[in-house]
């Protein structure tokens, strides 16, 4: 064993040092290709950028260039840049930046850990297969949350951002004037955002083109920013007890964003361990397997056969869902969301694909039955960017791939299992501690001759015992052993062909591998299932939002209810589909529009904020309809604050009974179990054999 610990290291330092030799390689090939015109265009646009960021900054736009080119990586280069190109509005540059920013960092992290990993599971090609697949799987969450720091950089700035345009509102007085003069500040990631919606303000149609930078905002505070300047520029400002109405909606929008970025930092520090807990039993896994079966030997047949083999898959699998879970239960639903409709996933190309169109089409259930409006409640429900064919392909696609990974799964589990028959060293193990060199030594002398008569047996299901006695004495090995020798021998090798011959792939399994197909086939169900949930959560909150927007849009001229109710389905994620369905059927008559979305909400402050719509529409001003939301106004905010303590505290606890699972699994399950229960059994082994003698 030592002298393969000295080939892999010998391996792994040559591996270095030929990766070091290419990036000197690569590195000089970069810095030719600067020379040339692709590089000095980027080097033109650069111009008047300061001395100490200069080369790192070129350094990122050549990656990206590099990354651009690569086939795998191009995939997550497009993807991370189509999320980019919102924050960056129209900065090509600073997207390209960004864009090979983040990968470099993330393949930083990316490669150490797959190293790691082949180093720590070269001798199981099994785990070692599942554990490179699952790190590639990694690199959408660390680009995701990449994302989401620089989303939660532009929130801290907008603070900065809205709190210069209340001074230069005071100053010019004019909306778009303290726009266009904050936004001047070249420094702040935002102040491109503020460029545009100056922009819109100005330009010759500034509804529509409101209406477009409502698709692109990168959040839902910029958008209510940006709706109401467009508001006031339109209708004018007023006074509300002295103070402008104005700068009062960009002081709540301010509050709003307070309350946000508390959350998302208080998210942040529940889950900052979480995700890292839920993955380390995977890597853990061998290390823990080699310390058992070296401290522990009679723990080697169950850690080397089918059963710690099997062990290993169901905690890896809990492992992978626990990740995928604390993820979803983590996610603040930041610049992806506005972003992922605009993809062109491998779901869309599949489906176009006409036979696969025609298999799809065959398993999406009939427009109009309970089946198809069960499945697409779902998707509204959960907010999911997914359509009904491209669920139904990800359905089918898991359930093959289910399939064929548990066949070739069971499998391997023979294989292993024959495999251990044919290296376990044949002799008695000490309950602690393992076999000194010599003793090893004739215990695997031992296996070699066993080795033989297997050889010739196996796949012979009817041998019988004669047969193998008269095989074991024909060997050199036991021509001077007794009697007593050859029957101990016959035995243990009769014991062992029957488990050699009797594993291979059984009815059972193959129906267990349909069973995990289906199981497969119902996951993405589950995992909407499970968003859902989770967004039920945060309904407290989205109403909350729902009556900061009402507390804005009241006391503008020529507001009403209809364009309140357009507000709200704009910002509504929860909610999204009744209010749609609301606002669709407003013009057929307003109070039983709302009357019918009433009927189909079921949670109490939104029904009462419905019966206030329903009293503004027929008897009484909108002002006076929702007046307790000003009068209460610090009522509400504090109970804000609370219902976000309570959605975090229940996340958390959500996220740590998730999170921390596999790992105790693993302790439980991969180590004190087998420990207790193999060195009970060994220990009457040995009783009975002393009593016995």
């Amino acid at each position: 064993m030592g002298s393969t610990d000295n080939t892999m290291i010998y391996y792994i330092m040559g591996g270095a040092g030929i990766a070091l030799v290419l990036i000197v390689i690569i590195y000089l090939i970069l810095a030719k290709k600067m020379q040339k015109s692709e590089y000095k265009r980027i080097q033109r646009l650069q111009q008047g950028t300061r001395q100490n960021r200069y080369s790192a900054e070129i350094l990122f736009q050549k990656l990206y260039l590099t990354y651009i080119k690569i086939p795998f990586i191009k995939r997550y280069i497009l993807k991370l840049r189509r999320r980019l190109e919102i924050i960056n509005v129209d900065d090509e540059y600073a997207t390209r930046r960004a864009s090979a920013k983040i990968l470099t960092k993330t393949l930083a992290i990316l490669v150490p850990t797959i190293i790691i990993t082949i180093m720590i599971t070269y001798t199981n090609y099994l785990l070692m297969a599942i554990l490179l697949m699952f790190e590639i799987f990694m690199i959408d969450t660390l680009i995701d949350g990449s994302v989401d720091k620089l989303d939660n950089k532009l929130l801290r700035e907008q603070l900065d951002f809205f709190s210069e345009i209340r001074h230069a509102y005071h100053e010019y007085n004019m909306v778009e004037e303290a726009i266009y003069q904050v936004s001047q500040d070249d420094e702040m990631d935002v102040s491109r955002q503020g460029e545009k919606i100056y922009e819109i303000l100005i330009s010759d149609d500034p509804e529509t083109e409101i209406e477009k930078y409502y698709d692109i905002a990168p959040n839902s505070f910029l958008k209510e920013f940006a709706g109401i300047s467009y508001l006031t520029k339109e209708f004018g400002d007023r006074k509300v007890n002295g103070a402008s109405l104005y700068l009062k909606n960009v002081n709540n929008i301010t509050q709003e964003m307070q309350l946000e970025i508390l959350k998302r930092d208080k998210l942040n520090y529940v889950f900052q361990s979480l995700s890292v807990i839920s993955i380390a039993p995977i890597l853990l896994l061998e290390p823990l397997k080699n310390w058992a079966v070296s401290n522990f030997s009679f723990t080697s047949s169950w850690y080397e056969g089918k059963p710690g083999m099997i062990v290993q898959i169901l905690i890896l699998l809990l492992t992978f869902v626990s990740y995928i879970l604390v993820r979803k239960l983590k996610d603040n639903g930041s610049t992806g969301i506005y972003t992922k409709n605009g993809e062109n996933p491998w779901q869309a190309r599949l489906y176009k694909k006409k036979i696969i169109k025609k298999i799809v089409d065959l398993f999406i259930p009939k427009v109009g039955t309970k089946e198809y409006r069960k499945v697409g409640q779902l998707l509204k429900d959960s907010a999911s960017h997914l359509k009904m064919e491209w669920v139904y392909i990800n359905r089918i696609c898991l359930f093959i791939v289910t399939v064929i990974a548990s066949i070739v799964i069971f499998t391997q589990l023979h294989v292993v299992a024959i495999n251990y028959i044919y290296t376990e060293p044949t002799t008695d193990y000490d309950i602690i501690g393992g076999l000194s060199e010599k003793d090893e030594q004739k215990a695997m002398e031992l296996t070699e001759q066993d080795n033989k008569i297997l050889d010739q047996f196996r796949g012979k299901i009817n041998t019988t015992e004669a047969q193998i006695r008269m095989a074991v004495e024909r060997l050199p090995y036991y021509y001077e052993e007794d009697e007593e020798e050859i029957d101990k021998a016959v035995e243990r090798i009769q014991g062992k062909l029957q488990i050699i011959n009797s594993e291979y792939m059984q009815w059972f399994e193959l129906l267990l591998a349909f069973v995990f197909g289906i199981i497969g086939y119902m996951a993405p169900i589950w995992i909407l299932m499970f968003q859902v949930k989770m967004r039920q959560l945060e309904m407290e909150d989205e109403v909350m939002q729902f009556q900061t927007i009402i507390l804005m849009l009241m006391r503008i001229e020529r507001v009403n209810v209809e364009i309140i109710l357009e507000w709200l389905e704009r910002y509504s994620n929860i909610f999204k589909a009744p209010i749609a369905k609301c606002v669709n059927n407003y013009e057929a008559g307003a109070w039983e529009a709302l009357e019918q979305m009433k009927e189909e909400v079921s949670y109490a402050p939104l029904v009462r904020i419905i019966e206030s719509l329903q009293a503004a529409v027929e008897k009484i001003p909108i002002a006076d309809a929702f007046d307790e939301l000003d009068s209460e106004r610090e009522y509400y905010q504090e109970k804000r604050k609370e219902s976000n303590e309570r959605l975090i505290k229940r996340k958390g606890m959500i996220g740590k009974v998730i999170g921390f699972a596999p790992m105790v699994c693993m302790f439980v399950g991969y180590l004190i179990i087998p420990l207790v229960f193999i060195g009970l059994t060994s220990m009457s082994t040995s009783f009975q054999t002393m009593t016995s003698q």
